[in-house]
């Protein structure tokens, strides 16, 4: 398969099945797309020739097929699909737990006004989790990840740090775990940042891999949707201490995280803000919410957002070759190495290799699904006591999902959010269709801006 655009004056073929990406010059770009349009990507050298001469007359179009022909036959250009014949193995492989999202609190100080989560409460009861649940937790994850060293935990909320001794505690427990298991814990924490303070920093960036740090953006924007419980807003509130928080890891090994909706579809303004403050590592998302939230993105937005990411990607090029870049995380893409083929067909592993814990103890296939008692699938005690959801999940794959067969960016997102495909349509095999869209932009971009920097 092969998809072609065009993006800040740059002509790019991306060979999907093997992940090569060319930029070109117009006739040659002309000349792949006449092949692709007329299914002559099989043919011979000589017979693609005799096809494209009777099109184009450049004195150098054998030279054109040539090239053509050896990216070809390098496995570089019309590639094969080397991944659906695995597809059976990726669905039978042996369950392996790596990761846990720890809902450490389902309690907040604030009351954003898009929070899937229902203010911290997931939609039922305010709690907190108790080192005891938390402990079974961590005991379930050492017992069901195999030979696996690496495993990751994400301290989450609500606001994590309203059960700020259970955290550290929990993370003194792991500790202890690894020598006697053969295991390393990478600890993460999500916090909106009304309660950093120092103890809590020196502690973070002692035990955590990565911090995430909630601001939407501008001012205005961010306390629109994130107020405080009163009302008033978080802003003026958590800006330095997300500043001193950044500047204490040294600019790297966390995210300011936040998202737009339909109030700031010139979002890019806000990631600009969020740079120019000094902030490095930053990742601003599209709102994901029920069409009738005045704040959702729709359908006659996208055009709209398309352009916003394309004149993002531009300044985030000047910025870079300027050398006063920064990491847009949607923008962040590996096109030597790469995930792995199971991160390609299946993602984020939820419900399989990915396990949402409550502050009770019971297992969901992600936090977004928590609450949602179809999807509960068994508890710290009893583990996983619903294995067919697991199997439902452990099916889903980029193969599984129609809107993904033929999408160019389907290796590149994996099939997408299950719980956003769940929320939208009613099943975790299909696509929410809005998402689809910015991440086919976001891709393009992300290897535009990779082609940019390498000429």
């Amino acid at each position: 398969m092969i998809h072609q655009y065009k993006n800040n004056g740059y002509n790019i073929v991306l060979d999907v099945n093997s992940g090569s990406v060319h930029v070109v010059d117009d006739t040659v770009y002309d000349v792949i797309a006449f092949i692709t349009d007329n299914h002559l990507e099989n043919s011979s050298k000589e017979d693609m020739l005799s096809a494209v001469e009777t099109k184009f007359t450049t004195p150098d179009i054998k030279e054109i097929i040539d090239e053509i022909y050896e990216l070809k036959d390098s496995g570089q250009l019309f590639a094969d699909d080397v991944y659906e014949n695995s597809i059976d193995a990726f669905k039978n492989r042996p369950t392996v737990v790596k990761a846990l999202c720890l809902h450490i609190a389902h309690d907040c100080n604030l009351k954003c006004k898009y929070c899937f989560a229902g203010e911290g409460e997931y939609h039922g009861r305010r709690a907190l989790m108790s080192f005891e649940v938390g402990k079974k937790a961590l005991d379930f994850l050492v017992a069901n990840s195999g030979s696996r060293v690496n495993l990751e935990v994400d301290f989450f909320g609500g606001e994590p740090l309203m059960n700020w001794q259970v955290v550290k505690d929990l993370v003194a427990y792991g500790r202890s775990l690894e020598a006697p298991n053969n295991k390393k814990f990478r600890f993460t924490l999500t916090t909106n940042g009304v309660l950093l303070n120092d103890e809590v920093l020196d502690f973070v960036n002692k035990e955590m891999a990565n911090l995430v740090l909630s601001i939407d953006g501008r001012k205005e924007v961010h306390d629109r949707m994130r107020p405080m419980a009163g009302g008033q807003g978080s802003y003026d509130l958590i800006l330095p201490k997300l500043k001193k928080a950044a500047e204490s890891r040294k600019q790297t090994n966390y995210y300011v995280r936040g998202t737009f909706t339909r109030y700031n579809k010139d979002f890019a303004a806000d990631i600009l803000h969020l740079a120019d403050l000094g902030f490095e590592q930053i990742s601003v998302e599209p709102v994901v919410a029920p069409p009738e939230e005045p704040y959702a993105l729709r359908e006659e937005d996208i055009p709209e957002l398309l352009a916003e990411y394309d004149k993002l990607a531009a300044e985030i090029l000047r910025r870079r070759k300027a050398g006063k870049g920064f990491n847009f995380f949607h923008f962040m893409i590996d096109l030597e190495g790469g995930p792995c083929v199971y991160k390609r067909l299946s993602g984020c592993g939820s419900g399989t290799e990915y396990l949402a814990v409550t502050p009770w103890g019971d297992f969901y296939p992600c936090h977004q699904f928590v609450g949602q008692e179809k999807f509960l699938m068994g508890n710290v005690d009893d583990g996983i006591t619903n294995t067919d959801i697991r199997d439902e999940f452990k099916s889903c794959n980029v193969y599984s999902k129609e809107k993904c067969r033929d999408c160019f960016a389907r290796f590149y997102c994996s099939g997408g959010c299950a719980a956003n495909s769940y929320n939208f349509h009613g099943n975790i095999h299909d696509a929410y269709d809005i998402g689809c869209e910015l991440q086919k932009k976001r891709v393009e971009c992300a290897i535009m801006i990779k082609a940019a920097m390498a000429d």
